[in-house]
């Protein structure tokens, strides 16, 4: 089996060997990595199984403020603190859901396509998609702030549903781009969880943000394409709607969140999971002996029945020490010797 062949399984919910897996890096936890490798590519050392890019905006430093960055939305991010990746929103464009005159940008399309050329050429035997992070809650958070979208959903739902209708307009036809191309599927990045439960509730998640996403998957799986959707943290009120409405895979994965075992038992015939690896716990903490033995741990629950994709729980943070990095690394390459 090849690198696709191998997620196709896990999407099937067919156990294979070697299992699928995939590694990410933040900017510094790379750099960091590269530097005790003494390799300006060790990460290619990984031979990952998905391939994709994401489209959030592109945001562009600005020259007059280094390390503030405007997206297409015309978002300013702020990247001077500790996250060099995203940022924080340096002030709201929408200060009055009920009052505002927002337009929402013309896309470059463009640009979009010459991405998706690169992605086509680079994506030899590997599982292929494009992604569009930011997409839903995310995205009007960027706009207006999170405080205010969730005094939104109470205060005034009919503009805040407004808005999110916009806002999934906007991406409906740069996904209908990307299905122009030989990808193997989508994958949307929303976060909607927080470390116990979900940020709006479950009531405020099925008004506002199912429907909509709803709408995005139903586009793509018309074309007979798999849905991989991220959140961080706990969602797992939300299962059910997730399979109700068609997802195929869920990342991120978070052992600290979850009961991974239950979750396995309960939803691990409709749903492939992606992640178990724990950035927030395991990763920073442990010695690369103890991180060994805990990512055996968790493929002994993750691995019968298949449905799993092997991987970090989120792009690796910059307090992952190289060794563990390695020695993941290592394991998942030579997996014979492991598992």
């Amino acid at each position: 089996m090849n690198r696709k062949d191998r997620v196709l399984a896990a999407l099937h919910h067919e156990e294979c060997f070697p299992i699928p897996y995939h590694i990410e890096f933040t900017a510094q936890s790379l750099e960091r990595l590269r530097a005790y490798a003494g390799d300006a590519d060790a990460e290619s050392a990984a031979d990952t199984c998905l391939h994709y890019i994401q489209y959030w905006g592109w945001p562009t430093e600005l020259s007059d403020r280094p390390e503030h960055f405007r997206d297409e939305f015309g978002v300013v991010w702020n990247r001077s603190g500790a996250d060099k990746d995203i940022g924080i929103v340096d002030d709201p464009i929408i200060k009055d859901i009920e009052d505002n005159d927002y337009e929402f940008p013309t896309p470059d399309t463009a640009r979009l396509r010459r991405d998706l050329d690169a992605l086509m050429a680079a994506k030899g035997d590997r599982f292929t998609m494009m992604g569009f992070g930011f997409c839903m809650y995310e995205r009007s958070w960027s706009l207006m702030g999170m405080e205010n979208v969730l005094a939104g959903m109470v205060a005034c739902p009919d503009a805040l549903e407004d808005l999110f209708d916009r806002i999934c307009d906007f991406y409906i036809p740069l996904i209908d781009i990307a299905l122009e191309y030989d990808i193997d599927g989508m994958y949307f990045g929303d976060d909607w969880g927080q470390q116990r439960g979900l940020i709006m509730g479950p009531a405020h998640w099925r008004r506002f943000i199912k429907p909509r996403m709803a709408r995005l998957y139903e586009r793509v799986k018309r074309r007979g394409k798999y849905i991989l959707q991220h959140s961080c943290g706990d969602c797992h009120e939300l299962f059910p709607d997730f399979i109700e409405i068609g997802m195929d895979c869920y990342q991120t994965f978070q052992p600290e969140v979850y009961d991974i075992a239950e979750m396995k038992r309960l939803y691990g015939h409709d749903i492939s999971f992606w992640g178990g690896i724990s950035t927030q716990q395991a990763m920073p903490r442990m010695t690369p002996d103890e991180l060994k033995e805990e990512i055996k741990r968790v493929v002994r629950i993750m691995r019968p029945g298949g449905g799993f994709i092997v991987a970090p729980t989120h792009a690796i943070p910059q307090d992952v020490p190289p060794e563990n990095i390695l020695a993941m690394t290592e394991m998942f390459i030579n997996q014979e010797k492991y598992f």
